[in-house]
């Protein structure tokens, strides 16, 4: 079986916690149902705990949880919150028995990753830490593999973050050995012999109207576009509703990415069109390609972030190498070419865009404030020998008609 759940927790002794997203609903509703049932501290009476008891917790955030007695040592007692897994050291006026609810079973299931064994027999105070840096309130995918002997054992899972097998992650960080390896080849961050490439976006038709943002301008009239998917899914046709899909998994793989990004060697082949991640100005990690060699004392590189169009010259690094699961998804931004206009022959204005002389800045920079931030819309004119495309302002009207008014454009017919 498979599913999504949300990681609660992690044990001391590597025990991962989950809670599956199916669970969600129920375990919300019980929990408000635990509010309105307890109100104000715990029992301030003496009462003899026992190893095992039912109870509920206030917790720091004076919410109350389920929980069981897991340890009893004078006055204070430990507790597992039975529906998240975590276990905490509570003093007893934070407490209070009860037989309510402990006919609902648990609502996160204590798992162990599948064939995989850690170095030295258990998992290692340093390994723990990092699955709980990594893996701790994030969604994954859950892959069941093998049920317990007994109701109250360890279900055995294969768990997948952002397309990654966490086995042959940990296994790769040399935290485990995971007996089923096949999956080691997914995480791609080895294959420096390859030369893989991005996939490219598919296009609408011909003629159709869809809508597009600007991210970004090389001119007023070569920028680049991505599918915008932020309207209402039931009026787009087949090619922008697989465009969003691949842009929600694409942002959730990166997220996952820049959790991890340490761990990914360095750049050390500097090959033309070679995919790899870069590290942008924001401090984020986004997939790129490299372009060309700019400088070579010290190695500078210039680097295209293929998703949005934008170019960047960054040392080595802050270059990565791509996991191979990354370029399943095709490139978001689209170069295209904008019809109906020209730049105006009169056009007086001194300063000049310096690789693009024929276009003034202030045309440049008309035409950023016409799509900056716009709800745009573009029809396909050409795909061959470069996209071409007509243009519209939210407004319906073609963008280039502000810079032939401003006479920095002319018509081109």
């Amino acid at each position: 079986k498979v599913f999504q759940a949300v990681v609660s927790c992690i044990g001391g002794d590597g025990t991962i916690y989950i809670i599956p997203k199916s669970f969600e609903t129920a375990l919300n509703k019980l929990m408000a149902e635990i509010q309105n049932t307890f109100k104000g501290l715990g029992l301030l009476i003496p009462y003899c705990w026992k190893k095992g008891e039912a109870c509920v917790v206030r917790g720091s955030d004076t919410v109350w949880y389920r929980a069981k007695i897991v340890e009893v040592s004078g006055s204070t007692l430990q507790v597992q919150y039975i529906d998240r897994g975590y276990v905490e050291s509570i003093p007893q006026c934070h407490l209070y028995p009860t037989t309510f609810y402990t006919g609902i079973p648990p609502f996160c299931i204590p798992c162990q990753l599948y064939k995989t064994l850690p170095i030295g027999n258990f998992w290692q105070q340093e390994a723990v830490e990092y699955l709980q840096e990594l893996l701790k309130n994030e969604e994954v995918e859950i892959h069941v593999k093998e049920l317990p002997d007994n109701p109250w054992g360890k279900l055995s899972i294969s768990l997948y973050f952002g397309g990654m097998s966490l086995s042959s992650f940990m296994a790769y960080q040399r935290y485990c050995v995971a007996e089923d390896c096949q999956d080691i080849q997914k995480l791609g961050v080895f294959e420096g012999d390859l030369s893989p490439s991005y996939l490219l976006q598919p296009l609408p038709v011909p003629g159709e109207t869809f809508p597009v943002t600007v991210t970004h301008l090389v001119s007023p009239k070569e920028v680049y576009i991505c599918l915008d998917s932020s309207e209402n899914l039931t009026k787009h046709s087949a090619t922008e509703r697989s465009a969003r899909y691949d842009s929600e998994s694409l942002s959730k793989a990166l997220k996952w990415c820049n959790k991890i990004v340490k761990t990914l060697p360095h750049l050390t082949n500097f090959k033309k069109e070679l995919p790899c991640l870069a590290e942008y100005v924001d401090g984020l990690w986004y997939r790129a390609k490299l372009l060309s060699i700019t400088q070579l004392v010290p190695v500078q590189i210039l680097v295209q972030f293929v998703d949005y169009g934008t170019y960047l010259v960054a040392p080595t690094s802050r270059l990565r190498h791509i996991p191979c699961h990354l370029l399943k998804y095709p490139v978001q931004a689209v170069r295209v070419l904008l019809a109906g206009f020209r730049p105006a022959s009169d056009d007086k204005n001194v300063e000049r865009i310096p690789y693009s002389p024929e276009w003034s800045l202030k045309a440049l920079w008309t035409m950023v404030d016409c799509v900056e931030g716009k709800r745009l819309s573009a029809s396909i004119l050409t795909v061959s020998p470069e996209v071409t495309i007509s243009l519209y302002g939210d407004d319906k009207n073609l963008v280039h008609l502000k810079l032939i008014e401003m006479g920095l454009a002319e018509l081109d017919q």
